[in-house]
């Protein structure tokens, strides 16, 4: 096999590859041989095929196999043995002359063909001692706790049916048929819908316009969707609904005790108050780390300056800018509204795809230098917790999908596989705890988005939006979907 170099430029590499005819020949009756006593030929005894005949009805289909042995097996060894390794699987180009296709199968033919590939730039790991974060801690107050522990003694509090005239606070229990121009429209039907006056839970203007009604009335109720309204069809539009109402229920007192914690199957008011503060303390910890990550991933940025892959720079583009495009569309937004031009939000999401595929190449790199792996326990738990964000009707189809699809599952891991080396790298820099308020806590959020230009505003945490997201409730008359969970 003779591989000569035809292209050295940057990142970019093209290898000629030409495998003699003799070689093809040497293989092709290695392969012939070794079937001989296996295959099964009417007029010959097992084992007794002359290999001339065997050639006649197996060679091509043989030498077809010979050729992607190759192909497999020389691409791998030719990069290993260059000392490189490629950003993505080289393309392989080999000729498209039927007639020439035709004597390598026979074996008349030298087997030439060329790789074309990008290789990962070698990176040398820096010291971290010059790495600072400032680590945000919000120490959760009881006073939150309360108010959380209040909240969902609301949720289970229970109502008696009344008499008379809704007021606010009351739960009423309606139908309702909504309508734009006089046509209902999809997703503004409901039954039997138990709606707590002053919640707003509904859009606004929806609530207001139940109070003062009664068990069996039927009202009209005309409201405006908001501007920002999810469903894009329906937003700024005035609608009417035709509300019927079934039951008035005045709420219960509130009770906050063990036998409240009970009734949601906790054994004591202290175990609800522990799982609560676990809740808010999680949810904390997550925009902390979140900060931190930034902090750690903006100097690292900073610190690692190389050409990155194209092939992969373009993946990760392509990525970004569908599901970009998409919010849009689903907005029925465009990027004027988001005051720039598709030119300037394609060259900063491209500056962004960029970004991405370096640090993952210095963590990825960070990672197999210090030994970072992700154990087939961590995985499973990584592959429980995704399946877990998705409704409990779609979870065994998403974990099918997962256990079927290897590619899939590698996917998966890679995630879990960068939170371990952004750990790793946690324990080798400076970190500082700074304690801070809740309200800091989150105007730091709200700084970082200021900052950000109007197009990635709208839609650059979108793109990074974490899997599972569960499917957005009906369009009306709630005020708004199941919230989007945005990926660091």
């Amino acid at each position: 096999m003779q591989v000569t170099e035809t292209l050295n430029s940057g990142l970019k590499r093209e290898i000629k590859v030409t495998v003699p005819a003799g070689d093809m020949e040497a293989r092709l009756v290695k392969r012939l041989s070794d079937a001989k006593d296996k295959v099964r030929i009417n007029g010959f005894r097992p084992g007794k095929v002359p290999l001339q005949h065997m050639r006649k009805v197996y060679g091509k289909s043989f030498m077809a196999e010979v050729v992607n042995e190759i192909l497999t097996d020389s691409t791998r060894s030719i990069i290993s043995e260059r000392g490189e390794k490629a950003a993505m699987q080289p393309d392989v180009v080999m000729t498209e002359d039927e007639k020439e296709a035709e004597k390598i199968l026979a074996g008349g033919a030298d087997f030439e063909f060329s790789l074309s590939y990008e290789v990962i730039p070698a990176i040398e790991i820096k010291d971290f001692s010059d790495i600072k974060v400032s680590r945000p801690v919000y120490d959760v107050p009881e006073s939150e706790i309360d108010e959380q522990v209040k909240r969902i003694a609301e949720s289970a509090r229970s109502y008696e049916e009344k008499k008379g005239k809704a007021a606010e606070g009351d739960r009423v229990t309606i139908d309702y048929v909504g309508k734009i121009d006089g046509v209902a429209f999809d997703g503004g039907t409901g039954s039997d819908q138990p709606l707590v006056l002053g919640s707003k839970e509904f859009i606004p203007g929806f609530e207001e316009q139940l109070v003062g009604t009664k068990a069996g009335d039927e009202k009209l109720v005309t409201v405006t969707f908001p501007e920002n309204y999810q469903a894009s069809h329906l937003a700024g539009k005035e609608a009417t609904f035709d509300v019927t109402v079934k039951e008035v229920a005045a709420p219960g007192e509130l009770e906050v005790n063990d036998e409240t914690a009970k009734n949601l199957g906790l054994e004591s008011l202290e175990k609800l108050r522990e799982i609560v503060r676990g809740q808010i303390e999680n949810q904390f910890g997550a925009m902390t780390r979140q900060k931190v990550k930034r902090q750690l991933l903006d100097q690292l940025d900073a610190t690692y300056k190389f050409e990155a892959p194209s092939k992969l720079v373009e993946a990760e583009f392509n990525n970004i800018w569908s599901q970009v495009t998409r919010d849009l569309e689903i907005a029925g937004r465009t990027f004027a509204d988001e005051e720039t031009t598709e030119e300037d939000a394609r060259a900063e999401y491209l500056r962004l795809a960029e970004r991405r595929v370096r640090l993952g190449l210095v963590l990825a790199e960070i990672g197999e230098k210090a030994g970072v792996t992700v154990t087939d326990e961590e995985l499973q738990r990584g592959l429980f917790d995704t399946v877990r964000r998705y409704p409990a009707s779609q979870q065994q189809e998403v974990f099918d999908f997962y256990r079927n699809n290897p590619s899939a599952l590698v996917n998966l891991r890679a995630p879990l596989f960068e939170e371990k080396v952004v750990d790793h790298l946690l324990s080798q820099i400076s970190v500082t705890d700074n304690k801070v308020t809740k309200e800091e806590l989150l105007a730091e959020d709200e700084d970082e988005a200021s900052a950000e230009k109007p197009a990635k505003k709208a839609s650059a945490k979108k793109a990074e939006k974490a899997e599972g997201e569960e499917p957005k409730k009906k369009a009306a008359p709630k005020k708004k979907a199941a919230k989007e969970g945005d990926a660091e």
